[in-house]
This record gives C-alpha cells, structure tokens and sequence, in this order.
C-alpha cells in the first residue's frame, strides 16, 4: 500500500496536497518524507482512509487494502476497465507471491551463505515496480512451482527442431556439437540421437516445461505431428530461475551454462519471449563485446567480469513469422541464448551476490557486519565497484547496459569488501551512441542494424533509471549512513572519472551525470498507459516531466 501511493506520487501520477490524496467520494492520508529523485517514501502505518458518513460527519479508518485504493483512483488516474482489471490481477499476484515469500523467509544470516543460485529466490523483486509479480498466465500451481520464490528446482526438456525452422548461432569457439556436449552427458546425447531418424538434420535446444506444456504442444502441433519437431526428453540437471524467472541457472554442474529461455507470461510490463533479433545477434554482439574487454587495460585492472551470450537457437514460427502486426507474444515462443556461468569467474576467496541482494531487507547491514568495517567504508567500497567501469564503458566507448539489479552481480573480496563487478544480460540491452567513437571499433552490426543508436543523454537515463533511481535511492533510504553522505559518495566518483578524463569534457557535459534534473521515465505509469491490448512491439517508456538530482547538490 505505501509502495503503490509512494511510487504513484514519485512518477506524478497523483498529486498529493498537503500528504491527502482525494479521489472523489474517498480522501486517503498519510505521513511521508521526501527522498532522492523526488521520491515520495510512505509510512504504512500512517496511511488513512476517509469516507462522508451518514450523517455527515467524516469516517476515517486505517487503510491496508491496495486493491481497493487502486481502484478508487482510478478515475483521477484516467485508467479505463481494462486496465484496471488488468492491473488488479497483476497486484493480486504480486501480493500472493509477496505472501508465499514471507512465510517462508529465512534470517538474513543464512542468506549469507547461501549460493548466489539459490539466494535469487529470496529476493523481493523490482523495488519501483509494485506489481513487480504479476506473472499474467502462470496459474496459481505455476507460481508454486516455477516463480524464484518457490525456491524448487525443475529440469529442462529438450527438444530437435528440422533446420530451416531452427538456426544455432555461436561465437567463433562454439560449434552446437561443442554446446551440446558442454550441455549434456554423452549417454544422454546418445539416448537423444536414437530418437531421431537423422540427428543431423536437427538443432537441438532445452524448452522450459511450462512453456512445452502451456505453448509448444498447442501453437506448434502441427509441427510436433510432422516431425519438425521432437521432443527428446528431460536433461538430468536441475536449474533454479534466477529473479528474471526466464533465466535458469544450473544446480549441478556449475560450469554449465546459464539458459535464457522464452515463457509467455506477462511480467513487469512485457511479455517474457525472445525476440528473433536477440537469438540472431547475442553471439556476434557478446564477441564483439569480448574484443573490447579483453584490450581495455582499465576493465582489466577492475577485475569486471562479462557474462557473455555465447550461443542462441532462434526458431521463427513458418507463418506468424513473416505476418506484419501479428503481436509479438505470438512470434516470440521457441529458442534459447546460452550465457557464460557466474562461479567460474570467482578467484580464490571471492564471493558474489545480485546487485538485487543489497535491497533485501538486513542484507547489506550483514554484509557490512561481516566486512568489519563501518557502513561507509562498504558503501564507498560498493559504489566504485558499480560506477567505476559503467563510467567508463559509458564515456570511452559510448556503450551503454541496463544496470539494474538483475543485470549486475557484485563480487566481494575475501575481506567481503565489493571489488569487482559482473555485468550480463546483454544483447537485448546494450545501446551505443550515435555519434561515432573510435575506441568501439567496427561495430558488428554495420549492415544489419541490431543495436540501438542512442544520443548521449539517453544513454545517461539507462545509468540513471536503472541503478541510481532503481538501486540506489532505495538503499540510500535504508539510513545505512545519513543520506546526504550517501549521494556525496556517489558524486565523488562522478567527479573523479570527470577530472580524470578532461580528453572527454564534451561527452561528459552531454551526460551530465550531475546536472540538476533528469528526464522522469515512469515505470508504473507506462503499464498504466500502456493496457493490456496485444501489440505487435514493445513499445518505448515516455518521458513525463522532470525530477530533481541529489547528485548535484551532493558536496
């Protein structure tokens, strides 16, 4: 309830007078302070419902319920039924993953030691989304069974798609005999081959089971009746999802690979396929990307670790495929991307948590515990570990990723001070810029475009609105130090790359990662806007207005 008021007033949605909302015959109240960016931070204690009696006289009780406020403003939010009907769903999920969660929460400390596969379950989710859950098409058992935070391994079903209506990509090193065999054990590959009248004549990829039950076996039928495709069977290693659910990592063999694989599920504003662009490009783009990495001596002196997407299969449906309009949820069912495993980075010592982690509630306050050091020293220690190499990646290279907390991992030393920072998720979020820069090479989609040009201050906002507003203005707010010591960290290394790179003075102004306001890009306001009718793309964020920067007063 204080996240849905708190994040709607942060985005501009509604407009509180004097801490009261009035939403027609309903008035809502509530205490609040104000945060970075603008943010509106909620006490939940405080928040009150008013209503005109019978006889006059205002009723006022304490309000729990955010369904129905939701609703009650969605007139004053300009929401139509749809949406609002939509939306209530998504909430109604959210809030019963939020309850499975709780009741089976563990204590921090134990969350310490957990594997970084297994501690992705235990973590609450998008910190500005508040239907960060919604999961439209998992049925209450699917939650149960496949959400992260049913914490359940499952098995991966593979399957031989006819080539033609399959196509494997792979970096230069990877051939789909290399992948299958890192893959798979060699009885299971044989048991596999003897399913086949001409193994040969098929790629093979996994399929996630809800999505062979729920997609495959009913849009691809006819595909399945033909022999196009075949199911092979189960591998007999266990995954756990990562929170991006879609992600699996592997329980068993921890050099495996991770497995990026399509559900149809809508979550957190979009379906959760693959785009055909994505399995086409995510070899060439993670090569590419590898090539810039392995000259760089700063990235190198940094210890920041690539997760590159070495392999994909892409399989167009033979006739939605080349059909315009058709709305991607349909295109977007079948492949894979197969991406570098996270343990075999570790050096001696060295431990690794989702960036997501620090948000969990007591984490980054065992951390600093653990660390025996006081919480500035920590916080100093985290912050150049994730703005270092993103400035640098950012204002050398005109590259820009999407740096939220699923996309990073942060290394720790043996000392459990952050040192090193991994980045992932690739291909379907790295931009560059459109002014050209020398130091990124020949691009390796010169002839068929595949990576978004962007100019400099909108590959600022992916820094801004994916670390700075969605990791660490909440973790500012958990008082871990007073918050205006919180941004003076942070700027203090804005202002070291800057004085460090005066040769950049023109690419940093066009950043301007201090400047007084940024573009206010509303995460919860875009699904609002957005509805629930099928579209054929995804559909860029608006901007709306703009929001106030503690990084430029921070001294």
């Amino acid at each position: 309830m204080a996240k849905l008021i708190g994040q709607f007033c942060t985005e501009g949605l509604l407009q509180p007078v004097d801490n009261r909302l009035d939403l027609g015959p309903v008035a809502y109240t509530f205490e609040a302070t104000r945060g970075g960016f603008g943010s509106w931070r909620v006490d939940p204690a405080t928040i009150r419902r008013t209503t005109a009696g019978i006889l006059g006289n205002d009723e006022s009780e304490p309000a729990t319920d955010p369904i129905q406020f939701f609703v009650e403003a969605a007139a004053v939010l300009g929401v139509d039924g749809p949406t609002v009907a939509g939306y209530v769903a998504e909430l109604t999920s959210t809030l019963a993953a939020d309850v499975r969660m709780a009741s089976t929460a563990v204590p921090v400390a134990e969350l310490l030691n957990l594997h970084h596969s297994r501690l992705e379950g235990h973590l609450t989710g998008h910190p500005l989304l508040v239907a960060n859950k919604g999961r439209l098409g998992f049925s209450a058992a699917d939650s149960e069974r496949y959400a992260p935070e049913a914490r359940t391994p499952l098995r991966l079903t593979w399957l031989a798609v006819r080539r033609g209506l399959a196509e494997f990509r792979g970096t230069p090193d990877l051939s789909e005999q290399a992948v299958r065999d890192h893959e798979l054990p060699p009885e299971v590959i044989a048991a596999f081959r003897s399913r086949l009248d001409d193994p040969d004549a098929y790629v093979w990829l996994p399929c996630h089971p809800w999505q062979l039950d729920h997609v495959v076996r009913t849009q691809w039928a006819r595909e399945l009746a033909t022999g196009e495709i075949v199911v092979l069977g189960e591998s007999p290693d266990d995954y756990l999802p990562t929170q991006s659910i879609r992600t699996m990592v592997n329980l068993d063999h921890d050099n495996r690979y991770q497995v990026k694989l399509p559900l149809k599920i809508l979550n957190t504003s979009v379906y959760r396929g693959i785009p055909e662009h994505c399995t086409l490009a995510a070899p060439m783009i993670t090569q590419w990307l590898r090539g810039l990495w392995s000259r760089d001596e700063v990235l190198r002196e940094l210890g920041t670790e690539l997760l590159g997407e070495v392999a994909s299969v892409t399989v167009r449906h033979p006739q939605l495929s080349g059909h315009r309009g058709i709305p991607y949820q349909w295109t977007e069912t079948l492949g894979c991307i197969w991406r570098d495993p996270m343990d075999p980075r570790l050096r001696e010592g060295e431990s690794v948590w989702p960036l997501a982690a620090v948000l969990h509630p007591g984490f980054a306050d065992a951390l600093i515990a653990r660390a025996g050091v006081d919480a500035e020293t920590w916080l100093t220690h985290l912050l150049s570990t994730l703005l270092r190499p993103l400035l640098h990646v950012l204002h050398h290279y005109g590259i820009t990723v999407n740096p939220h907390g699923e996309n990073l991992a942060v290394i720790c030393d043996s000392h459990g001070l952050p040192a090193r920072l991994v980045i992932k998720d690739l291909v379907d979020d790295v931009n560059v810029s459109t002014t050209p820069v020398v130091a990124r090479g020949i691009e390796p989609d010169s002839h068929d475009r595949v990576l978004p040009r962007k100019p400099w201050h909108i590959l600022r906002q992916y820094v801004v609105d994916a670390l700075l507003l969605g990791v660490l203005n909440p973790l500012a707010a958990r008082d871990l130090i007073p918050e205006p010591a919180f941004w003076s960290i942070a700027r203090a290394e804005a202002d070291r790359y800057a004085d460090a790179h005066p040769e950049y003075a023109d690419r940093l102004a066009a950043t301007a990662l201090t400047a007084e306001t940024f573009l206010r890009f509303p995460l919860n306001g875009y699904r609002l806007t957005l509805g629930y009718a099928d579209l054929d793309t995804r559909p860029p964020i608006p901007s709306t207005g703009t929001i106030p920067n503690p990084l430029h007063t921070a001294k």
